[in-house]
């Protein structure tokens, strides 16, 4: 099911929200406060910050938040911005998803 919403993302261009969120649930099971470090520096290059190359589509607030959080990464330093990136998909790309052909060729 994750693979072929994926591939669904990929074909809509939105690919960044799904990866994003699979990002913070392998952030959130790292242990070490070293890998946590880098793992936090990695997501919030590629995903949050300014200009990133798979930017999500977060607010203002969430993303000053989520850069406070940084200062010293936590297990949730990333828990609203993966909120409201869920949030997002469940409302916009789910749907669509579920009326696509990749969701019939899923069920078949």
């Amino acid at each position: 099911g994750l693979a072929s919403f994926c591939s669904f993302l990929r074909s809509e261009f939105s690919e960044e929200n799904v990866e994003f969120w699979v990002a913070c649930e392998d952030y959130k099971k790292t242990k070490s406060p070293v890998k946590m470090a880098e793992k936090a520096k990695k997501i919030y290059e590629e995903f949050i910050q300014t200009e990133a190359p798979k930017e999500v589509n977060i607010d203002h607030f969430t993303k000053a938040l989520t850069m406070k959080n940084l200062v010293e990464p936590s297990p949730s330093s990333f828990d609203m911005a993966q909120k409201r990136i869920f949030a997002l998909m469940e409302k916009d790309s789910l749907p669509r998803f579920v009326r696509s052909e990749f969701y019939q060729e899923l069920i078949k």
